[in-house]
């Protein structure tokens, strides 16, 4: 899996959060482990 530019990456282990600034090859790593992939946060409505 490659990298996505824009997507936030997340390490489990000691909670460390990257933006991703340029996309490529590979999968984001820290602590020994690859990142997971955050989901996008829900902003409620300004009805």
């Amino acid at each position: 899996m490659a990298s996505q530019l824009g997507k936030r990456y997340r390490c489990t282990k000691c909670g460390t959060e990257i933006l991703c600034t340029k996309a490529g090859e590979g999968t984001p790593s820290c602590c020994g482990q690859e990142m997971e992939l955050q989901e996008p946060r829900l902003v409620p409505s300004s009805d």
